[in-house]
């Protein structure tokens, strides 16, 4: 469906987070004079993206205080999602509403069998059907596309080279006492433990930005109304900076990247680490794609 090569942009992105990961695992294993702990990271690293696979939609909706809705609750949403789903010949996912008047939506689950889409209170209230229909063809791409896994794996990696790094710092500290060969690799190891966080948000972020672009694509192409997304954004957009989710909550910030706008209001160096790529990009890529002939007339 693509045509694009982000799919081996997010490969190697993926094996550059691992990297950096076993280079960590490396460097206490030096500091420790003990290699098991290559191995050791190199575990906890699997063991911490299947659980935040397995688990990712509850995660999510938990985070958002999002619950449930029935078809006569919300039955604009269930004819929209039922014909987005029936027309892509998946499965119908679980709808939640977050009470939360910050416009935004997410998809979540490890697969289109176990998938749940979200939308916010003031998403329902902004935007038109039709512009509605074009943020949830780009969540439910999400899902067919398995983003969430991709999601996944690098938030629980990069949180396990934080964790990681904190640990090399401290053995770089405190092993580092002796002469010689011990200082050297001390001194390195140290470096690794303040550079690789960094390293590792910067990677999860272009992560982040390839996937909304795909999603953006394969979303309008499958709505085939590019800009109905684009006008849903632009006023996402706007709404988000009227009403920006608090940037001190965890959960929420563990969640944004899934979101299908940046969540906060952020200005200055802050836009370096946004989750999502810049809005009038996106627009921009969606208005040539309608004037490319994909629009509806």
């Amino acid at each position: 469906m693509h045509r694009h090569f982000n799919g081996l942009k997010t490969v190697t992105l993926l094996g550059g987070m691992w990297l950096l990961l076993l280079a960590i695992g490396y460097g206490v294993a030096v500091a420790a004079n003990n290699s098991v702990f290559i191995g050791v990271f190199a575990l906890i690293g699997l063991g911490t993206t299947a659980y935040s696979y397995w688990n990712s939609d509850k995660i999510a909706l938990a985070s958002m205080r999002a619950v449930p809705v029935s078809e006569q609750q919300a039955p604009g949403l269930y004819r929209t999602v039922r014909e987005l789903s029936q027309q892509a010949g998946q499965p119908m996912p679980r709808l939640y509403v977050s009470p939360t008047m910050s416009p935004n939506a997410f998809a979540t689950g490890r697969n289109p069998q176990n998938a749940a889409v979200c939308c916010t209170e003031g998403i329902l209230q902004l935007l038109e059907e039709r512009e509605l229909r074009g943020v949830l063809g780009h969540e439910l791409m999400h899902v067919y596309n398995r983003d969430i896994l991709t999601s996944s794996v690098a938030a629980a990696v990069a949180g396990i080279i934080t964790s990681a790094a904190q640990m090399l710092q401290f053995a770089a500290i405190f092993g580092g006492r002796g002469g010689g060969d011990n200082r050297g690799n001390s001194l390195a190891g140290l470096a690794i433990a303040l550079l690789a966080p960094m390293a590792a948000t910067v990677i999860q972020l272009a992560i982040s930005r390839t996937r909304e672009y795909d999603a953006d694509e394969d979303g309008a192409q499958l709505t085939g109304d590019p800009l109905a997304l684009a006008n849903a954004l632009q006023k996402i957009e706007n709404g988000v900076s009227a009403q920006p989710l608090d940037p001190n909550d965890q959960r929420v910030v563990n969640t944004s990247s899934m979101m299908i706008a940046n969540p906060f209001s952020g200005r200055g160096m802050a836009n370096l680490f946004r989750t999502h790529p810049p809005t009038a990009d996106r627009i921009a890529r969606l208005q040539n794609m309608a004037g490319g002939g994909d629009a509806r007339p």
